[in-house]
């Protein structure tokens, strides 16, 4: 049934998220966002736009940085999702997370999932990543307090061994 008062038809997900397994049924129309957040709890990943231009919902889908606000949490079906809630062992912050508040990556923090989601995928590259490539990477994620400069320390020391 569609039209005016007809209800959403819905569709079976599973998918890994932070290393657990779940099993759901959701609205076919649900972002992927709102599922995360919403559904499970996870509200590290923030809602900005809603548009995909603030990357501020990025988390890693399959290892590649994905806006979730992009997806509907339907296309999460048989995936590996990764959240910013993933980084920290308990009270123990990742290195990755520690760089940013070494070198005053951070002000508000409500874009930094987005920035720390985007910067783990380009980690688990696994190679050296020169400044101009982070700023490109990074691009994605927009930041009104922070002027970047901290950001790119962070991730450029964090991703190149310590030499900022």
């Amino acid at each position: 049934m569609t039209g005016f008062g007809a209800t959403e038809p819905e569709v079976d997900l599973t998918t890994t998220v932070n290393g657990e397994e779940v099993d759901a049924r959701v609205p076919a129309r649900l972002h992927a966002a709102d599922f995360l957040r919403h559904r499970l709890g996870l509200t590290g990943t923030h809602v900005g736009c809603e548009q995909g231009v603030c990357g501020m919902c990025t988390v890693l889908v399959d290892g590649q940085a994905v806006k979730s606000c992009l997806m509907l949490a339907a296309q999460l079906h048989g995936r590996d999702v990764r959240t910013v809630e993933s980084l920290a062992t308990g009270d123990d912050l990742n290195p990755l997370q520690r760089a940013f508040t070494e070198e005053h990556g951070l002000q508000c923090g409500f874009c930094t999932p987005g920035f720390l989601m985007t910067a783990t995928a380009l980690a688990e590259r696994g190679v050296p990543v020169a400044r101009e490539e982070i700023r490109e990477e990074i691009a994605g994620v927009l930041c009104r307090c922070t002027g970047y400069e901290g950001i790119v320390r962070a991730i450029e020391g964090h991703l190149n061994g310590g030499a900022a």
